[in-house]
């Protein structure tokens, strides 16, 4: 089924194909500078909401949080924030890159690496997730740009299409270095620096970390999951995106906690889904 065409391609035949081969690809100019300003202050303020009267510093926070501030879900309840998670630009950009003809939005989420937070452990997305197909990606945003100072983000090439499927425990304890599975013997990750106005895409089964931030400042990130429509529950791990709407294995994941992200009509935005 072809996909519909839009005047101006936002991604072009090489970046499809780059996607394809190395499972990421960053793309420019989805988003404008004024774009940039503007919804990053909005995110940044909703972080702040999400985190107030959080007064520990950097050390007292565990080794998860001491790689990133996440929050999820901000579209839902910071009315602000949702223009930019259902951005037709960067949804058509994910479909168009997945090559479906329409994608969901599994949840959006800013992940705030504070000055001198730690590395990201290195980790798939997709297992984290009870997704049964793998036609999954995520568009990964700094604001600010990203370098290797203040926590790039390290891609290893062609990882999504070998077969690896580890669940990797980021949150909690010491964590298995998912690099030394076999499937990634003598495996190195690419370090990709996203200039300010770029987006990172990459494949739920991407094996993936980021460099500490050693500068000064807060690395501000905002990121989409995006599925395509006609994916189903795979398992019953459990994950608020299905449990919400009660949908069991097998069931197509289709609700207003998963909403359509592109195509939409000019303008139109989901609704807040009910809690």
């Amino acid at each position: 089924m072809a996909m519909p065409q839009t005047s101006t391609p936002v991604v072009t035949a090489e970046q499809v194909r780059s996607f394809t081969a190395d499972g990421f690809v960053v793309v420019d100019g989805l988003l404008t500078d004024e774009e940039l300003d503007r919804y990053g202050t909005l995110v940044a303020d909703a972080v702040a909401d999400r985190q107030a009267g959080d007064d520990r510093s950097l050390a007292e926070k565990s080794r998860y949080e001491q790689s990133f501030q996440q929050c999820m879900n901000l579209w839902e309840d910071h009315p602000g924030v949702r223009p930019l998670t259902f951005h037709p630009r960067i949804g058509e950009a994910a479909a168009r890159l997945l090559q479906v003809d329409a994608v969901r939005l599994w949840h959006d989420q800013a992940l705030f690496k504070e000055a001198g937070g730690r590395l990201t452990d290195a980790h798939q997305d997709q297992p984290y997730w009870p997704i049964a197909e793998t036609t999954t990606v995520t568009a990964w945003i700094p604001f600010d740009g990203s370098t290797m100072d203040n926590g790039a983000m390290g891609y290893v090439p062609g990882s999504h299409q070998i077969g690896l499927r580890r669940f990797v425990n980021i949150f909690f304890g010491d964590t298995p270095d998912l690099l030394a599975e076999p499937e990634l013997e003598g495996a190195e990750p690419r370090y990709v620096e996203v200039p300010r106005g770029s987006i990172a895409f990459h494949h739920g089964l991407t094996a993936h970390l980021a460099r500490p931030n050693v500068t000064g400042t807060t690395r501000r990130v905002h990121t989409m999951i995006y599925f395509a429509d006609g994916c189903t529950r795979g398992s019953r791990f459990q994950h608020f995106a299905v449990d919400r709407p009660g949908l069991a294995v097998g069931d197509r994941i289709d609700s207003p906690v998963t909403p359509i992200a592109w195509p939409r009509p000019d303008g139109d935005l989901p609704p807040t889904p009910e809690a």
